[in-house]
């Protein structure tokens, strides 16, 4: 375990599901965390405040962005362009502002770790925002990492993890799609929270590593 005494890291997402396991995560390293989250008065979508938040923050040692999970579905026909629209100005757009905001004042050794998800490279019919918004996010994130070097730029993508997300469903009907899940899944399981803050926390940890897209996906894009 890295001694992360002394550093700063911003988790925008960073009050639930992955991002509360990796804030968590670095805080047991010793980080100092800000969480940061429509629930703390932050939105990704606004570009001007965003900016200025992180502006207030000071010099920061890493940036992880795990906001905007969730995107409407369905085929083009019935797609909700709208929605679909808002879903991308948040995880992806909010992902790159938060990224033009952080970059300079991330100290020597700063990272940048971005969320994206399997379907960026898994063709599921119905799924077009979601894949659409993942898949531009993990293009992006190697354009930045040779321009913002020596900053460091990553992407983890996570598969189905079992989060706050799924909360609302009836609790049988949660446990049968992930039971049923897991058992399509090479790995056996699906991924929890931790399994994917472990991914974020390999992209800061690993000083030769950038430009990379690191898979917790249990084996969806082997299967």
């Amino acid at each position: 375990m890295t001694d992360m005494t002394g550093k700063k890291a911003i988790v925008i997402g960073g009050t639930s599901g992955i991002g509360a396991a990796v804030a968590d995560a670095l805080t047991a390293r010793g980080a100092e965390v800000v969480r940061a989250s429509r629930s703390t008065g932050v939105n990704a979508s606004d570009g001007a405040a965003l900016a200025a938040w992180i502006a207030r923050q000071g010099l920061i040692d890493h940036l992880v962005f795990t906001a905007g999970s969730q995107a409407p579905g369905g085929p083009i026909e019935s797609l909700d362009l709208d929605a679909a629209h808002a879903a991308f100005d948040t995880k992806f757009w909010g992902s790159i502002r938060a990224a033009q905001a952080a970059a300079p004042n991330l100290r020597p050794g700063g990272t940048i770790t971005f969320t994206s998800g399997f379907l960026a490279r898994r063709t599921v019919p119905g799924t077009l925002a979601k894949t659409a918004m993942n898949a531009a996010l993990e293009a992006s994130a190697k354009i930045l990492a040779k321009e913002l070097a020596p900053i460091r730029v990553n992407v983890v993508s996570p598969g189905l993890t079992e989060t706050e997300a799924y909360a609302g469903m009836d609790a049988d009907a949660r446990k049968q799609m992930l039971d049923g899940a897991a058992s399509r899944l090479p790995a056996g399981r699906v991924a929890q929270p931790q399994d994917v803050a472990a991914g974020h926390l390999f992209a800061i940890e690993t000083p030769s590593v950038t430009g990379a897209v690191i898979d917790i996906d249990g084996g969806a894009l082997i299967n």
